[in-house]
């Protein structure tokens, strides 16, 4: 089994945040938005969030949900990719020279405030699998109702749902029933003779 990298944990865990399914959302006030940064220490629990730090993350969340629809053919929306594009130029990243291995890494820049810093982590663990090729393992299942970011950890990469159980069956079975419906009763044909003026 190909085990998914740390990049691809963080990142799956922050898309997942909001269950299409179950219509919950992890991150509905900047308060839950900082104490889900914080579990994953990727904030300071001092740092207070604002509004229009919560407005940032669900924009940088929605465009890298879209995204992650690509591998399994869905197109994403342009307005939620340009959206996540504003807010990931804002996020300026330097790299470092380490004394250790790997000989580098990335890390937000220093001037960034505490939320801006954050993001700018996730946007740094995306751009890890980008850089590995690894990034088309990670799938937003094509079901809509579910909607779930899964790890493909089949060898050719062509997993498409996050469960062929549930949600494989479930568009198969639409696809078949789809198909296999009877067309609409087409209304027979009744020749009408013409009725001319009486007396013709």
């Amino acid at each position: 089994m190909l085990e998914a990298p740390a990049s691809a944990v963080l990142i799956q865990a922050f898309v997942n945040t909001v269950d299409v399914e179950l219509g919950t959302d992890e991150l509905v006030t900047p308060s839950r938005l900082g104490a889900w940064l914080v579990a994953w220490e990727l904030l300071d629990p001092r740092a207070g969030l604002g509004q229009a730090d919560l407005d940032a993350a669900l924009r940088l969340r929605a465009g890298l949900r879209e995204r992650l629809g690509v591998p399994v053919g869905d197109v994403p929306d342009p307005q939620s990719l340009r959206q996540a594009d504003e807010v990931l130029r804002a996020l300026p990243v330097v790299f470092e020279l380490g004394t250790g291995e790997p000989p580098g890494r990335f890390v937000p820049s220093p001037e960034l405030p505490p939320l801006e810093g954050a993001l700018a982590r996730l946007a740094i663990a995306w751009g890890d699998l980008v850089g590995t090729g690894e990034s088309t393992r990670l799938k937003r299942c094509p079901e809509h109702a579910c909607a779930w970011v899964f790890w493909d950890v089949s060898k050719n990469r062509s997993r498409r749902w996050c469960s062929m159980r549930v949600c494989g069956n479930r568009t198969k079975a639409r696809r078949y029933a789809a198909k296999h419906a009877p067309s609409p009763r087409k209304q027979d044909a009744v020749d009408v003779e013409p009725i001319g003026p009486a007396g013709s």
